[in-house]
């Protein structure tokens, strides 16, 4: 059994972990307490803040597969905790067999509502996506170099029925007019959570993936269909213009990009069969956190 090392104890691993833990001797490296779910599913935390890299010492020569979920830091145009990662895992002699990094399919840029496969050249135009496209680079350079096998998952956004647009949409937060949105993508975090353990596989092909559902869908649309599930009102519409105005400077800058990604690769070459194809699938029917009146 293949020890593994998950960076990054979120939602979405905490969601592998049940298939992960039951193939793998399973770590997580963990900044502060534990969750307790890491102990019920047989995981053992490893202390250590990609932000203190002399805290990392512990990593090198642990895993022959690593899991990277870590997001990159809040500012600049780099991913410093990649980069210390990856400077703690050199100083072993055994290195990793595999890493599967979990990256975001913003570094495509704006795509004009065209559809984008793994061979479109990345065109990164915010600082948040050129983070993560400087990750991809650095690992990208250090496995090629030392002969380790890296999957790159381009994540778009993930949804579930606890990770729902709700609280905006009881705030009333407006999205854009149809003849002004934009075309975005998705993934249920259950889907997403068995890419990585089909990722970590060893028969799965290395290489660059859109991890995403077949979902073609206009955010604006996006937001009509959780409100109709959820019994809550539709979000107003506003134009381009009215928008900055309207909508926080955050929000707004996903409403730049357009883009209708292709998981052809992911499906073929990967295997994948999701469990939720679209988000018509995904979405529930008055989720419970709507009844409740509990923002996500």
């Amino acid at each position: 059994m293949e020890r593994l090392l998950v960076v990054g104890a979120g939602d979405v691993a905490r969601r592998s972990l049940p298939a992960l833990a039951a193939r793998h001797e399973t770590l997580a490296l963990v900044r502060g307490e534990p969750p307790a779910w890491l102990a019920r599913h047989g995981v053992r935390a490893v202390r250590g803040d990609l932000d203190r890299p002399e805290s990392l010492a512990e990593l090198a020569g642990t895993a022959a597969l690593i899991l990277h979920f870590a997001p990159p830091g809040e500012s600049g145009d780099r991913d410093p905790r990649t980069r210390a990662l990856v400077a703690a895992l050199s100083g072993a002699r055994m290195l990793p067999r595999r890493v599967v990094y979990i990256s975001t399919s913003g570094v495509y840029g704006d795509c004009g509502g065209a559809r984008v496969d793994e061979s479109r050249p990345v065109n990164p135009q915010t600082d948040r996506a050129r983070r993560r496209w400087d990750a991809e680079q650095v690992l990208t350079g250090w496995t090629a170099a030392r002969g380790i096998e890296l999957i790159v998952l381009r994540v778009p956004g993930i949804y579930a029925a606890d990770r729902l647009p709700l609280d905006r949409l009881r705030r009333g937060t407006p999205v854009l007019r149809p003849e002004d949105d934009v075309y975005t993508n998705h993934i249920h975090a259950d889907d997403l959570a068995a890419v990585c353990a089909v990722a970590l596989a060893p028969d799965a092909p290395a290489g660059v993936y859109n991890a995403c559902d077949d979902t073609e869908l206009k955010m604006g649309d996006y937001f009509d269909l959780v409100a109709e599930r959820s019994g809550l009102p539709r979000a107003p519409r506003v134009s381009r213009a009215d928008a900055p105005t309207a909508i926080a400077p955050m929000l707004l800058s996903f409403m730049t990009e357009s883009r209708r990604l292709v998981n052809r690769r992911l499906k073929s070459e990967l295997g994948v069969r999701l469990r939720y194809p679209t988000v018509r699938e995904g979405v529930p029917r008055r989720p419970a956190l709507a009844v409740q009146g509990i923002a996500p």
